[in-house]
């Protein structure tokens, strides 16, 4: 069976084929993406408190694939080492994990777990041995249940109790992380939780969405200001997944839907946490619809003075729309698809397991709008991946996942990614998603991700899949062919 080793030689082409090279920089950062919940396991041990996740999955397991729950995940948290040892040889630069709130403070606000603490230590020092940069982020969806029970993103005590965390991770892990990051897609945990009941608490309600939107920003804000006070020397930013809406033509209505669209979904987060702004499109709709957040005097000073230093850039699937084609219902709940309507495009390319669309050029159209519309921030590609489900039909006789499919994806990608760095967008690396098969929210384990698989019938056994071995050829030589 194929573990960590030499890149097998029939990875390699043949012959003497000529074939198109596309060389990145030297110092790009080249690694994957985790988060705690995802990736950790360890629920229940060593004090970590109780998160949404852990709740729900008590309340509710059915709501989850194959009743598969959180506790255990892909138990990084017993194995990080022969996984930071796997990070190594797999070509890894770079790591970005989350660091579980629940964890370090259990009930969300008050004294440290001081095995939290002594994990995240021995974490961090894996990385170092082994040569890893540590990219650290403070908020990936798992909000500690007491504070959801006083109202998660909704409530200022949650927003302060969230500062407080962040200062705490600052002093004792910032001697040793110089990238950090506030959260990752803030706007996930806005629309599940608060307008599509996706994620606990399940709510559509589109007040309280606005609320958290904002709370989440003014939150990032401050955890930048705090941390910038400390002169710790690193970066600080935050992570976005930004989905570029498409019209469906140039007709005048359809290029305001998608400008709309493009307003709720992507310019929410991204003008406030860049240009510390809110795009008039929005606050023109909130207005208009009487749903503006409550902000105290000094919110609007603060988000605009504290801006990211460095802008990550999660990259799935683009977004297609046109104006609407019917009057909506007046007396509904009100949501953002009263201004637009999506756009099923004929023709287009599909990962049917995930339901969603490829589109590699959408990333680069992305980078582009960074460097042409917000200053050409330093940023990089944070997350790019391809869900597939019973991944085991592509074992090989050697017990090897060959993930043809995955490898065909992040070339696609990436030969966009080169184009754009060599118009000039900053652009500084390149993460996958992710790095283990993990568990993913309700999904749980029906689509796996990974680079390296996971066996959860045979101990959490660990595979280097095929796109693996390419993953280190990559991140070896710097080069992708075609």
């Amino acid at each position: 069976m194929n573990q960590a080793g030499h890149t097998p030689a029939w990875f390699f082409p043949q012959g003497g084929i000529k074939v198109k090279e596309y060389h990145f920089p030297k110092d790009f950062w080249w690694g994957s993406a985790s988060s705690a919940t995802q990736m950790e396991g360890a629920a229940n041990k060593d004090g970590k408190g109780k998160n949404i996740w852990d709740y729900w999955y008590e309340i509710e397991p059915n709501r989850f694939f194959h009743k598969i729950g959180p506790s255990e995940t892909s138990q990084f948290y017993e194995r990080y080492k022969e996984d930071i040892a796997l990070m190594k040889e797999l070509g890894h630069n770079s790591f970005r994990f989350s660091i579980s709130w629940s964890r370090l403070i259990p009930t969300g606000d008050g004294e440290v777990n001081l095995k939290a603490v002594q994990f995240y230590n021995q974490v961090l020092e894996e990385l170092r041995k082994h040569g890893i940069e540590p990219f650290v982020n403070l908020y990936h969806f798992d909000m500690p249940f007491e504070m959801q029970e006083k109202g998660g993103w909704e409530s200022r005590e949650v927003v302060k109790a969230y500062v407080n965390y962040a200062e705490k991770c600052f002093d004792l892990f910032g001697d040793r992380v110089n990238k950090w990051f506030t959260h990752n897609e803030p706007i996930v945990p806005v629309e599940n939780q608060y307008l599509y009941g996706h994620h606990y608490p399940a709510l559509c309600d589109f007040q309280k969405c606005v609320q958290a939107g904002f709370h989440s920003i003014l939150a990032s804000a401050l955890a930048i200001r705090a941390y910038h006070k400390k002169n710790l020397g690193g970066q600080i930013g935050i992570i976005l997944n930004l989905t570029p809406s498409y019209p469906r033509s140039q007709h005048p209505a359809d290029v305001e839907a998608a400008t709309i669209a493009d307003a709720f979904f992507n310019r929410s987060f991204l003008d406030p946490s860049v240009k510390g702004t809110f795009p008039s499109e929005l606050v023109d709709v909130l207005k208009k619809e009487g749903f503006m957040p409550h902000i105290e005097e000094s919110d609007l000073e603060v988000i605009k003075e504290n801006t990211v230093d460095l802008l990550g850039i999660n990259y799935y699937q683009p977004r297609r729309v046109k104006a609407k084609e019917n009057l909506f219902n007046p007396n509904a709940p009100f949501m953002p698809e009263r201004y637009f309507e999506y756009y099923d495009m004929p023709g287009k390319k599909m990962n049917l397991y995930r339901g969603w669309e490829i589109y590699e050029k959408g990333i680069y159209d992305i980078l582009l709008n960074v460097k042409e519309n917000y200053g050409n921030i330093e940023c990089f590609i944070s997350e790019n991946g391809m869900g597939v489900e019973n991944e085991s039909r592509f074992l090989n006789e050697d017990g090897m996942i060959e993930d043809h499919y995955r490898i065909e994806f992040y070339e696609e990608h990436l030969r966009w990614v080169h184009k754009a760095i060599q118009e000039g967008v900053n652009v500084k690396g390149y993460h996958v998603w992710t790095f283990l098969d993990n568990w993913s929210w309700l999904n749980a384990y029906k689509n796996r991700y990974g680079l390296v698989s996971v066996d959860l019938d045979n101990d959490f056994q660990r595979t280097v899949k095929k796109s693996g071995y390419w993953f280190k050829q990559l991140a070896t030589t710097g080069v992708i062919t075609q």
